[in-house]
Formats: C-alpha cells, sequence, structure tokens
C-alpha cells in the first residue's frame, strides 16, 4: 500500500513537472531541481486560468495510473529489490508525459536512466544479467541509428537523439530480446495511435515507456 501511495503523490506531480520542463528545458540537475521547486511568479493567474480544472483532472489521472502500477511493481518484484524497478518505471512515467507534451526526452533523464540499468544488473536489481544489459544497450543505440540512416533521406526526423538514448537505457534494462520484443510492442502502438489521430508526426516515447513497462510486467 505504501507504494501505491507514494506513486499516487508522484504522479499526481508528473503534469507539473513536466509543465516545468517545457519552460526551462534544464541544463543540469541542480538547475533543474530549483525550477521545478521554486513557486511559480503567475501562480494566481494559474489557479485561476480555465484549463486549471483540465490540469487538475490530468494530474489526477496520472496519479491514480502511476499508483496503480507502482503496487503492481511492488506486488510482482517484491523479492528482487521492488524500489530500484519502481524508479524504473517512475522515470519512463514522467519521460512521456515530457515527450508528448514537448517531443522532448531530456538527457538529464534518460542518461541517469541508462547509467542506472547497468548498475542494476551488476547488483542482480535489474531485470538482465550485466552481459545481456550491456548488449542490450549497444542493440538500443546502434539498431535505430542504423534505421535512421536509411530513413533520413525520407523524414530527417524519423528518430531524435532521445528516442535513441531512451532505447540504450531500455536495453540495459531489459536486454536484447526483451528490448526487441518492446520495439515491436511500441511501433504497433504508435502506428495505431498516428492513425487514430491522423498525424504523421507522433512523440516514440511514451510508446516505448508504455511498451517497456508491459514487458517488464508480463515477461519478468
Amino acid at each position: 500500500m505504501f507504494y501505491a501511495l507514494s506513486g499516487f503523490c508522484f504522479g499526481l506531480l508528473i503534469p507539473y513537472i513536466s509543465r516545468r520542463f517545457a519552460k526551462f528545458m534544464p541544463a543540469s540537475p541542480a538547475w533543474a531541481f530549483w525550477q521545478i521547486v521554486k513557486r511559480p511568479k503567475n501562480t494566481r493567474a494559474i489557479l485561476k486560468s480555465p484549463l486549471f480544472r483540465t490540469y487538475l483532472w490530468r494530474s489526477l489521472l496520472c496519479g491514480l495510473l502511476t499508483g496503480i502500477l507502482s503496487f503492481i511493481f511492488h506486488h510482482k518484484f517484491a523479492a528482487y529489490a521492488p524500489e530500484v524497478k519502481i524508479i524504473f518505471l517512475w522515470t519512463l512515467l514522467l519521460l512521456a508525459e515530457i515527450d508528448w507534451r514537448m517531443f522532448l526526452l531530456p538527457d538529464i533523464l534518460t542518461v541517469p536512466l541508462l547509467i542506472l540499468g547497468f548498475f542494476a544488473s551488476v547488483w542482480n536489481f535489474g531485470f538482465a544479467i550485466p552481459s545481456d544489459s550491456a548488449l542490450g544497450a549497444l542493440t538500443g543505440y546502434f539498431l535505430p541509428t542504423i534505421a535512421a540512416l536509411f530513413l533520413v533521406w525520407k523524414n530527417r526526423d524519423a528518430f531524435g537523439g532521445g528516442d535513441i538514448k531512451l532505447l540504450a537505457a531500455l536495453g540495459a534494462w531489459l536486454g536484447v530480446e526483451k528490448l526487441i520484443y518492446t520495439i515491436a510492442l511500441a511501433s504497433i502502438c504508435q502506428m495505431f495511435l498516428a492513425l487514430l489521430q491522423r498525424r504523421r508526426a507522433v512523440a516514440f516515447g511514451p510508446a516505448l515507456a508504455f511498451s517497456s513497462i508491459i514487458i517488464a510486467i508480463c515477461f519478468f
């Protein structure tokens, strides 16, 4: 229950944190932390804004989703350092929201996620053994890079640098085989999402994040 409540509380903050990222795009962890915790200058205007109610509903939905997924992660991985895996979960949910809002996967989140994936595999806190983690990170980095070389003539934004780093981080956490499953599932989700929205440019980060969460729950 503690993990569900803490996940709910963190989920409530996800729209706020992503909004702050959209405004300042942090260059360092210290600057990012300061910009997130400091009080906005236009607090009264924000509270009176007609969009504030929509913002509250979005925060509530994010809180419920994060709380439910945190409970599932703790229940499923209770014997295998669930705290580390919940950090993995929360980071992915925050990245999904930021990428959905501004088509950006900031290095300040993807790079620590990659490093933590390596350490988790070494300490046996992650989903993969160290050798599979290293190979998964290399696959996650070079596979989309090679694909982008073939697609750049048609669409230079087919893969962004943030997507490649996120895939490398997911490879470090999940290993090669589960990374391939994640990419396949994310591609299917992305295709249906693009068809539903009738848009060619749709952020790939949310599909990758939720696909990796599903793979982690179903295959580990």
